[in-house]
């Protein structure tokens, strides 16, 4: 008995060793395939040189997958021809990898969006400069088997890019809202590395003096898309053609950002609720005035007309012409000066620059009194922040957010109509290269919850680029509980407000 529970354990034993050597492809029934993703391939560099062969490559022969380059710019490392692929990978993985194929003058034959199969045993893995590529594919085992492929092409911020480069290497991307660093003249030309900032850090863009678009002038602020390649000062994204370098209506940094509002106060509505802002500049608002507009669609299914001049009851103006802040400091505009209603914590201490007896008094321009300035339940609701103390259906804000619930304050029309909205931290006035001028317009749907019960502040923290007016990081609302004798402090101080850096 004993000799056979030996035999029996030493045979499993070997079962498990001989199967624990196998590769996972190696089944009864299951084929390995004749093709490697460059997920896995790219994997396989270990910092030297490897020469591709059927065992490294667990059995595979080929690559495929769809052509991202384009020769015709002349804005790429000579002769190569990159395409990029992707796997299943489980879990939520990104996939998604491109690699660079060194086949010289035939790089030229093909375009973006050609699907080929390019035979890599024999090839070597090597990086040249920076940038992991093939070596020694020959022409003829480059087979194009279709054109007209869609390509991915990830919107990737220059955080992202700047952490991960071997991640993007070699893939298209699009890097948004970049403000080129130093801004450009009329007469700027695109060639050679141009610096952009996406509020999120740093990129370099980079044009070959022998592309076709070099000496076109570069537009100060651009969506720009192009493959990355790493160098040895850092991963630069190079544009295919001028084509890619997708001009934007220049960002006007907002002197206010809104950043907390009160829409339920202890008690009565009426001249308790107020919205915060921080600066983001010295301010004298009897010299640059600007006016503050706030939408309220409760039980209204019908996109304005005119926005947010609109009135009556669904638009109140606020004029802001007189007092001052300081770049950084809160400051506040609503009703009375109590941090929650009625009776409760003055906060007159604070930097206010209108106090509107709203339930009384009509808006200035448009707008009647109301006792409700804020919503807090019902149809989504906003708050826009307007240059000067003119606003029209026209008119574009400075900042904007929306919250609450949801309502039909879009209509596709034509005409358009609804309330416009301005590139922030949430919203986005091209999309596809196409203009969306509104709130709920395109992606344009974004809006901050209520606060799930009574007395609570709406606190928005994000990070502000007072110089490029671009957020890099978004608001994120938490709500902040109120008590009759909370002080200023505690919608002041709070971890987590809005800041603003330059």
């Amino acid at each position: 008995m004993k000799k056979t529970i030996f035999y029996i354990s030493a045979l499993i034993l070997f079962c498990a060793t001989w199967m624990g050597c196998k590769r996972e492809t190696d089944y009864i029934g299951v084929s390995v395939s004749p093709y490697i993703s460059n997920f896995d391939l790219r994997k396989l560099f270990r910092n030297s040189d490897i020469t591709l062969n059927n065992e490294n490559l667990g059995g595979a022969d080929f690559i495929k997958g769809v052509v991202i380059s384009n020769q015709t710019g002349s804005n790429a490392p000579s002769g190569l021809l990159v395409l990029q692929n992707s796997r299943i990978a489980g879990s939520g993985i990104d996939s998604l990898r491109g690699i660079a194929i060194n086949i010289g003058a035939d790089a030229a034959k093909y375009i973006p969006g050609d699907s080929v199969h390019v035979r890599i045993t024999g090839a070597t893995l090597k990086k040249v400069s920076g940038m992991l590529q093939l070596a020694g594919v020959l022409a003829s085992n480059i087979e194009k088997k279709a054109s007209g492929r869609a390509i991915i092409t990830r919107a990737v911020n220059t955080a992202a890019l700047a952490s991960r480069p071997g991640f993007y290497e070699s893939t298209l991307i699009t890097i948004s809202k970049g403000n080129v660093d130093p801004v450009p003249t009329s007469t700027t030309k695109v060639v050679g590395d141009k610096t952009i900032n996406d509020g999120y850090g740093t990129a370099v863009v980079h044009t070959e003096a022998t592309s076709t678009f070099a000496n076109e002038t570069i537009t100060p602020f651009a969506d720009f898309t192009g493959i990355v390649f790493n160098t040895a000062t850092g991963p630069q994204v190079w544009p295919r053609t001028f084509d890619d370098i997708f001009p934007l209506a220049v960002i006007k940094p907002s002197a206010l950002v809104i950043t907390g509002y009160l829409t339920d106060p202890s008690g009565s509505d009426a001249n308790y609720e107020y919205i915060q802002f921080k600066a983001t500049r010295d301010i004298d608002f009897s010299a640059t005035p600007y006016s503050v507009v706030v939408c309220n669609n409760a039980g209204i299914l019908a996109a304005p007309a005119t926005g947010w001049a609109l009135g009556d009851i669904r638009t109140y103006k606020i004029n802001l012409n007189t007092g001052s802040v300081k770049k950084g400091q809160f400051c506040y505009v609503g009703g009375n000066k109590n941090i929650w209603g009625a009776g409760t914590t003055n906060i007159a201490s604070g930097v206010w620059i209108s106090s509107t007896q709203y339930s009384t008094v009509n808006s200035v321009d448009f707008g009647t009194a109301t006792s409700n300035l804020l919503a807090n339940s019902g149809n989504v609701a906003g708050i826009a922040v307007f240059e000067g103390l003119v606003v029209t259906g026209n008119s574009i804000p400075l900042d904007v957010i929306m919250y609450g619930g949801n309502g039909a304050v879009y209509a596709a029309g034509p005409p358009e109509a609804g309330y416009r909205i301005t590139n922030t931290d949430k919203y986005s006035t091209i999309q596809n290269r196409k203009a969306v001028a509104f709130y709920g317009a395109g992606t344009n749907t974004s809006k901050f919850a209520f606060p799930s019960t009574a007395g609570y502040f709406t606190m928005l923290g994000g990070v502000y680029d007072a110089k490029t007016g671009l957020w890099s990081t978004g608001r994120a609302a938490q709500f902040i509980q109120l008590t009759p004798t909370s002080p200023l402090t505690t919608i002041e101080t709070q971890a987590g407000f809005t800041t603003i850096v330059n």
